[in-house]
Formats: C-alpha cells, structure tokens, sequence
C-alpha cells in the first residue's frame, strides 16, 4: 500500500487530484479512528481502551474487543513500521488468557447481550495496525501458535483511510474435550451424511482457497471464514441443503428463488449448488 495512489477525479475542468498516501501525525491518531469505527473496521466489538492489566504485569492493552464469533480481540498500533508491536501483543495476550474472568466481567460491563458467558476462548486473536511490517513480520507470525492479524494502513488527504492486511493467521489451540468431542461426531456425520458432507466440504475447499488472509473459526452453531471480518458462515448440512451465510449487498445480487434468500434484518448465527455460489463467495470475501 505505501506504493499506492489515489486519483481524484474533477468533475469541474475533467482533471484528477493526486491523494498521496502518508502516515498519522501520531499514533494516537490512529487508535482513535479505529477505536471509534472498530466494527466497520475491522469487524471487531469495542470494549475497552488503555486497558490496564493491574500492578503485577504493569502494562496496559491498546485496544480490547469482542469480534463476530465471541473471540477476545487485542489491537496494538504503532505509527510506523511495527518494532516490537507483535510481541508487545502476544505478551498482553499471554495476561488475557490468563485472567478471563476479568474479560467477562468487561465484557458484562459494556453489552447489553449475554455474550460474556459464550467467549470463544479457543481463538482468541491479536491484530496489529501499523504504518509498515517487515518481511521477517509476516514470516514470524506464522511460527507463532496464535491467531494473529497484520494491518497495515494509510491515510489519503484529509478523509480517507486504507487499511490492507499483510497476514492473517489463525493458531494451533490444544482443543477442549467437548470441541475433541465435537469433531468426532462431525467426522461420522461426514462419513454418513452423503452427498450434503460431501458438498460442506467442497464448499470449506473453495472458501480457504479465495486468498492467503482467510481463517476458519469453528463454533458449535456454524463454521465462520473471515479475513479481518467474517464474509461467510456455514451452517452444519442438513439431509437436503447447506445453508451459508454471507455479507453481500442483496440489492446487488441476482437472487435464484430457491437457491439465494435476502435474510437482512432476521437473527441467525454468526454471518447446493456450487457453481453457482462461487460468485457470491468472491464478493462476499472481498468487503470482508
């Protein structure tokens, strides 16, 4: 993104306006714009800001939040290229894990939801907003047995703001006997669910393969695929169909009565034929 440009068209004399990108003046900046559009953002539930983690560990957390699955955000920033921002991160998540009824309590405090007792605390996640990475960046969080998300973002002019992920990968977690338990009873129904399995997992297949950024999460109720925010979320098959939810404008969308449905405004958790959904995938994923 630091090679990118933006060109603004002028409708009086049919010139264009070169928006060169630069970096916030401070980092405060940043975690302000973010911090106040956290969920349009990064698809993430704001909670809590400069968060302090008590007189023992002595530090404090840039940003604490709740993304669209239940997992425990921490966001970290730094104006420009992102020294030490990785680890500062995973050492503030290292005192999260271990103090979680703390985070139930946040989260208790800031939602009207009863969400605190349903935190994914499987995949918690770390996302890091900078000015810049280094190669070594994105190569190190792949080492690391955590989910973790490189952002890197511009300012352009005086009202717009990019935000381009680098990486984004999701950890190694030991799972918890019912989620051991779980997998098992959905490895049978693969094995005798027939032609819907079979579907599902063409279906998993296509979806991780759309870009390097996407991340499976798994919860009891779907499975949901994000890059910075969930862009599909598939339901267990059912005898006759496979229900997949995604973030696509239904306005935009050639809808095929029977196949496609515009569910804007009614609940369901989280975010057939496959051909014909590979399109809806793609714009999905790409406002994801």
């Amino acid at each position: 993104m630091s090679g990118l440009k933006l060109f603004r068209m002028d409708t009086t004399n049919g010139g264009v306006n070169t928006d060169t990108p630069r970096l916030a003046e401070v980092e405060a900046d940043v975690q302000g714009l973010v911090e106040a559009h956290m969920e349009t953002l990064l698809g993430v539930r704001f909670l809590a800001s400069e968060y302090s983690t008590g007189p023992v560990h002595g530090g404090r957390i840039d940003s604490l939040g709740l993304d669209e699955n239940g997992s425990p955000v921490i966001v970290e920033y730094k104006r420009g290229t992102a020294a030490g921002v990785i680890n500062q991160g995973l050492y503030c998540m290292t005192w999260l894990t271990a103090h979680k009824d703390a985070f139930r309590d946040l989260v208790r405090d800031r939602s009207t939801e009863p969400v605190a007792d349903q935190v994914l605390w499987s995949a918690p996640r770390l996302i890091c907003v900078a000015g810049d990475f280094t190669r070594y960046d994105a190569h190190a969080v792949r080492e690391y047995r955590r989910s973790i998300g490189l952002v890197r973002y511009r300012y352009f002019g005086n009202d717009l703001i990019g935000l381009e992920t680098v990486a984004s990968v999701t950890g190694h977690s030991v799972p918890t006997k019912r989620a051991r338990r779980r997998t098992a009873a959905m490895s049978s129904a693969r094995r005798q669910g027939g032609a819907m399995a079979e579907l599902a997992e063409a279906v998993d297949e296509v979806l991780l393969s759309l870009g390097d950024g996407v991340t499976r999460v798994r919860r009891k109720q779907y499975t949901a695929y994000q890059r910075l925010r969930n862009f599909a979320c598939v339901c267990p098959p059912q005898q006759t169909k496979l229900l997949i939810y995604l973030k696509v404008d239904p306005k935009k969308a050639d809808l095929a009565p029977g196949f496609t449905r515009d569910v804007t405004g009614l609940g369901h958790y989280g975010t057939g034929d496959l051909e014909r959904a590979r399109d809806l995938f793609h714009a999905s994923y790409a406002v994801a």
